[in-house]
């Protein structure tokens, strides 16, 4: 049996278990509950028995545990040795927990009642992440637990919050010991175009302040001469971008795009951009979305419309989110930029915050070459490549373990899936290429390193 065929044996199985997994709401946010959390840990805990992956306290065998780090969901940790000596080991990775589901309202059925919609289903984190981690039960059921590699499954349980986790890997290089890695918490550009991600771009955030008088000032009496503190930050703002809309903070790299992209239309569906509207910035969708930095205002403190004075404004500030090109170390360009300005001759107050480097994976390595096969044979044509906007912090931590793996990013995931928004979804063709995709990728890794070609 070929192994589509024996993929398509496994189907339901593995559709009724990414149903009872997603049933759960697993949200690992603080003011959630915890116990949520803990049952999708245990179910993940049990499900790789059935496909040959015993407990870790049988001596000489496969074996699942339990790691646990402070203040962070538990890690299930999977093992499964390589069937001979020379063999190699894959690592493959995946989170359990999910993003809120946000304003029930928007959504077309309860988001933690996976739901029919046309080829897949419907739920929050039944496309980010949890079908991934059916895609690695998948792989270990097509070859009944016995795979041509050796695995490490390393399924996280507080990725979208961010964790000890994120940090954990260097600091024990051993338990994450690798020739290549997967990490599924990605995927295609758009359905049925089978997608490796080879760049990440960073993040940081930093919040900008204006405090200027004591309390707010009758602005008849005193505006035009009181300095007004929303007005400075509203004009410290407009200096992040040029007309076009493209970012005009020195220092910030950005290069062309050379990869697959979204077309206007796509991105303008995704996006949900209205009628009329125009997309920012010069340059390919590529370039300005993946190449280059983008600066988002996500948050403001001002007075508000509906309870507005008529006095100047004493105090504002705005909370700002960068993203970085991937190969640019995380520094202060933007900091840097704005303690620069004085406007109206009025100092600011500029606090950094959180900052993730961005990721670009090395490409062309044997991993590389046996992933862009099975890519080809999970979806039956052409694999591209894309980068993303997204950062995963963890990737970097695991690159640091272990530097000479190679890192694969792709799954089962697709651009159009809703992913931390209302009414996510998955595609059961998704799904299923992208087991074949796994699997295939464990049979030509494992041949490249029989025949040499891995060397």
């Amino acid at each position: 049996m070929d192994l589509g065929s024996r993929v398509d044996t496994l189907m339901d199985g593995l559709t009724a278990d990414l149903e009872r997994l997603t049933a759960i709401p697993s949200v690992a946010f603080p003011g959630f509950p915890a116990e949520p959390v803990r049952q999708a840990h245990d179910l993940l805990v049990d499900l790789p028995h059935g496909a040959g992956v015993e407990r870790l306290d049988l001596p000489h065998g496969a074996g699942v545990e339990r790691l646990d780090l402070p203040d962070t969901a538990p890690v299930v940790v999977a093992e499964v040795p390589p069937p001979t000596p020379d063999a190699p080991t894959v690592l493959l990775y995946g989170h359990y927990d999910v993003q809120p589901p946000g304003d029930e309202s928007l959504w077309l059925s309860p988001p933690f009642e996976p739901t029919p919609v046309a080829g897949g289903l419907r739920a929050r984190g039944i496309a980010d992440d949890k079908p991934n981690l059916i895609v690695h039960l998948g792989v270990l059921r097509a070859y009944e637990g016995r795979p041509p590699t050796g695995l490490r499954i390393v399924l996280e349980g507080q990725e979208e919050y961010g964790s000890a986790f994120d940090d954990y890997p260097p600091t024990d290089p051993d338990r994450f010991a690798c020739d290549a890695m997967v990490i599924a918490d990605m995927g295609n550009l758009r359905p049925g175009s089978p997608t490796l991600t080879t760049g990440l771009r960073g993040a940081a955030e930093l919040v900008v302040e204006v405090r200027i008088l004591d309390e707010p000032r009758h602005s008849g009496e005193f505006g035009g001469a009181a300095p007004d503190a929303l007005l400075a930050l509203l004009k410290v703002l407009s200096t992040l971008h040029d007309v076009h809309g493209d970012v005009a903070v020195e220092g910030l790299r950005r290069e062309e795009w050379s990869g697959t992209t979204y077309t206007q239309e796509e991105l303008r569906t995704l996006a949900g951009v209205r009628d009329g509207m125009p997309l920012i910035g010069s340059g390919s969708l590529g370039e300005r979305l993946w190449g280059g930095p983008a600066v988002t205002v996500i948050g403001i403190d001002a007075p508000s419309v509906d309870q507005a004075a008529s006095a100047v404004v004493p105090y504002a500030r705005a909370k700002l989110n960068l993203r970085f090109h991937p190969q640019q170390d995380p520094d202060a360009a933007l900091v840097t930029h704005l303690e620069a300005l004085r406007p109206f001759g009025i100092p600011l107050t500029v606090t950094p915050g959180d900052t993730g480097p961005g990721f670009e994976p090395a490409t062309g390595g044997p991993a590389y070459r046996a992933a862009l096969t099975a890519l080809r044979e999970g979806w039956g044509t052409e694999p591209s490549y894309v980068a993303s906007g997204g950062s995963i912090p963890l990737v970097n931590g695991l690159a640091k373990a272990v530097p000479g793996a190679e890192i694969l990013l792709f799954g089962a995931q697709d651009s159009m899936c809703n992913l931390h928004a209302p009414n996510e979804r998955v595609l059961f063709s998704e799904l299923r290429s992208a087991v074949i995709a796994e699997a295939a990728f464990l049979r030509e890794f494992a041949a490249a390193h029989r025949d040499g070609s891995a060397a």
